[in-house]
């Protein structure tokens, strides 16, 4: 089979019997396939990059304000599309003493304020259905943690507010098993509004690594977004804490860009060392413009000025 057909055979029922290529794909000048994201002006239609970014928990009010105000800034000086991301509450911390954060209620409204003042799309993870339909009223963009990439009734429940939905694949899921991830989130895939992103595969004890083909299998099935931070991690290997590499994130980011990603995932703090959560891996906000300016222009390089992905 050729064409649209073969492609939707390749799926194996994500998308049943396409004659026409449904508005959700892009087809571009040179026949690659990539999945269309387009939500509250977040977009990957040109071919340009979005930035998802922010600190690893709400810390404080003033903390967050402080991050989301500047990324705003990093917005409008380098172009490129930013949505501000905190989590009201880690409740996967490897030691039950670590901090977690401010909780749904307080964490929710920290979020619309921040989103009120600067005017970015907000992005806070969930962990059950109930709290999925509950920041569902509140943010923009639902994200399912990896742990948790695999629960049907999360899932659902993320796809039924509405909002975007970003799945992070699991440490211990391949490319292709992110398939399940998307017959589950169809109604969110065909209305342009679910994210994939990768960060990471468990590489034995308290490591991780990157395999960017899964980038390019990912992307087959829905936009995909690169996590340079969290792929750095060394989980649990702190005593307590999740260690991490920090010095790797720009080569890794720039990998992943060379790969085609649509968008990417970065956790950033004034001061990562002093982070009360992803402390080793947060990267520095101020030394942040730089890379994205980087990452920005080799965007442009490898997809072309109209969008087209050589992959």
């Amino acid at each position: 089979m050729e064409g649209w057909a073969g492609y939707a055979e390749q799926l194996r029922g994500i998308s049943p019997d396409i004659v026409n290529p449904p508005k959700y794909y892009i087809l571009t000048v040179n026949q690659a396939v990539i999945m269309r994201f387009n939500y509250k002006g977040i977009t990957n239609d040109n071919g340009s990059l979005f930035l998802i970014a922010g600190p690893c928990v709400i810390e404080s009010e003033q903390m967050t304000m402080r991050i989301a105000d500047s990324l705003a800034g990093l917005q409008q000086k380098t172009g490129m599309r930013v949505v501000f991301k905190a989590s009201y509450d880690k409740a996967n911390r490897t030691s039950k003493g670590s901090f977690r954060g401010m909780g749904i209620e307080e964490g929710l409204r920290i979020l619309q304020k921040a989103r009120e003042a600067t005017g970015l799309p907000v992005l806070t993870d969930v962990h059950s259905a109930q709290e999925a339909t509950a920041a569902g009223q509140a943010v923009d963009i639902v994200q399912i943690p990896a742990f948790l990439c695999r629960q049907t009734d999360i899932l659902r429940a993320a796809c039924e507010t509405k909002r975007a939905v970003n799945v992070k694949k699991g440490q211990f899921a391949s490319g292709e098993d992110t398939r399940y991830i998307v017959e589950k989130c169809s109604d969110a895939l065909k209305e342009e509004r679910l994210l994939l992103t990768e960060r990471g595969n468990s590489f034995g004890y308290n490591n991780l690594v990157v395999d960017m083909r899964n980038l390019v299998i990912m992307r087959r099935l829905a936009p995909v977004v690169f996590d340079a931070t969290h792929s750095v991690q060394l989980p649990s290997s702190g005593g307590g804490v999740s260690g991490g590499g920090r010095e790797f994130i720009p080569a890794l980011l720039r990998a992943a860009v060379a790969a085609g990603i649509d968008g990417i995932f970065m956790e950033v703090h004034p001061e990562p060392e002093k982070g009360l959560s992803d402390a080793a891996t947060m990267f520095p906000l101020d030394k942040l413009e730089k890379l994205i300016i980087t990452v920005r222009d080799l965007n442009v390089m490898i997809k072309g000025t109209r969008g087209d992905n050589v992959l």
